[in-house]
């Protein structure tokens, strides 16, 4: 058992130091003076994911309404994973795929962010809200495991984790975030 638990923590720093070793670095600086762009012209942050995605979705959208290490004002962040009335609606009477395409539909606006994290990059949900945002004027950003999948050409910035295992390239994705949190509060 501790072999186990000492190699998860080795994983985990090699992939960390995979991300150092990438262009990610500049990626995040890029996005976060992007959200930042948004959020002071009076725009918002969309977040969408499946799964433990999903979960990351709402986190980071909680630590943009709620706050992160320091107190300011609220900043509008939607999580399109947590309205349930909207994702069974959408998902009976259109099908899984249109449960965020439908939602960037009625609430995306040209200066908008949307973060599609998804670690293939092919979940037929989050690329067809990306491909809607785009048309909208919404700036979107992906976060992947490696290579990136359809997301990767789609995004005006993806981060392709460069990890194959979907744990650790979800422990990135959560680093990410919070990275991304601090800069848009101020260093």
């Amino acid at each position: 058992m501790d072999k186990l638990i000492r190699q998860r923590f080795l994983d985990h720093l090699e992939v960390a130091q995979a991300v150092i070793d990438s262009g990610i670095l500049a990626q995040i600086a890029t996005i976060a003076q992007e959200i930042k762009k948004a959020l002071a012209n009076g725009h918002k942050v969309l977040f969408c994911g499946n799964g433990g995605s999903a979960a990351d979705s709402q986190h980071l959208a909680a630590e943009f309404v709620g706050r992160f290490q320091k107190e300011r004002a609220g900043l509008p962040a939607i999580a399109l994973t947590v309205d349930t009335s909207i994702l069974t609606a959408v998902g009976n009477d259109y099908g899984y795929d249109k449960v965020f395409v439908r939602q960037v539909e009625a609430l995306a606006q040209a200066g908008d962010v949307l973060v599609g994290i998804s670690t293939s990059g092919n979940s037929p949900n989050v690329v067809q809200a990306i491909e809607l945002a785009k048309t909208k004027g919404v700036y979107c950003v992906g976060m992947t495991a490696a290579g990136g999948g359809k997301m990767a050409n789609l995004c005006d910035e993806c981060i392709a984790v460069p990890a194959k295992v979907t744990a650790r390239a979800q422990e990135m994705h959560i680093l990410i975030g919070h990275i991304l949190c601090e800069l848009v509060d101020g260093e």
